[in-house]
């Protein structure tokens, strides 16, 4: 029985040739994924990430079968990242100072990737790590929190649901200003970070609910895809 020359061969899923072409095709999909979603943010189209990429879309799909997959490996940089910077924070001598530090290099991340506010105010119930690691980075900052009242820096009536409110207040300025008054974001910034400390001038309205807070960043979100 004649033996089937090599073009005969199908390919298999472990042929170092294809394992190449895959690894390629799957690196350049996350390099475009990262420049649409930060552009466009999450909901952007997957078509054009696929032509960025240059590759079909049905590549794109078996690389990545869901949404939330793509979301997981393209932030799975600035997600390590954000879980630091929590780590550096708790590690400061001065908790206040810590939490400053903190709340300016998060909003720093996010004027510049318009994704990472997405990733970090949605949830992804199909991305059990991702999810993970960015829940156990809020726990993280709830501690901070704690400790920066302890020590007289941060007002007493702040909350961590303070901190979704600051980066969907610090979005709308990042998509209004980008490009034209970048500075702006540093600016909101600053004016909020002292509105944090302590004493405070006078007392706040009652913070929503976390339930209530997420809904109202589920409503966001859903506005945002109604308007694409």
């Amino acid at each position: 029985m004649k033996s089937p020359s090599r073009s005969e061969i199908p390919f298999t899923a472990t042929d170092p040739v294809l394992r190449a072409d895959a690894q390629r095709n799957r690196e350049r999909i996350i390099e475009a994924a990262r420049e649409v979603f930060a552009e466009h943010g999450v909901d952007a189209s997957l078509n054009e990430v696929a032509r960025r990429a240059g590759v079909g879309v049905a590549t794109l799909f078996r690389r990545f079968p869901t949404r939330e997959d793509l979301i997981a490996a393209t932030f799975a940089d600035p997600m390590t990242e954000y879980a630091a910077l929590i780590e550096t924070a708790l590690a400061d001598r001065d908790p206040w100072h810590g939490f400053c530090g903190y709340v300016r290099a998060v909003c720093s991340m996010q004027a510049g990737d318009r994704g990472f506010t997405d990733v970090l105010t949605q949830s992804f119930p199909a991305a059990k790590e991702f999810e993970a690691k960015r829940d156990h980075a809020f726990r993280r900052f709830a501690e901070l929190i704690t400790r920066a009242k302890e020590t007289g820096g941060l007002r007493e009536d702040f909350v961590a649901e303070d901190l979704p409110m600051l980066l969907m207040a610090n979005a709308g300025v990042v998509a209004a200003t980008a490009g034209a008054a970048p500075e702006t974001s540093s600016r909101l910034v600053e004016y909020l970070i002292q509105a944090f400390s302590a004493p405070a001038v006078d007392q706040l309205p009652d913070p929503p609910s976390p339930r209530r807070m997420y809904r109202a960043l589920r409503r966001l979100h859903a506005t945002r895809r109604r308007d694409r």
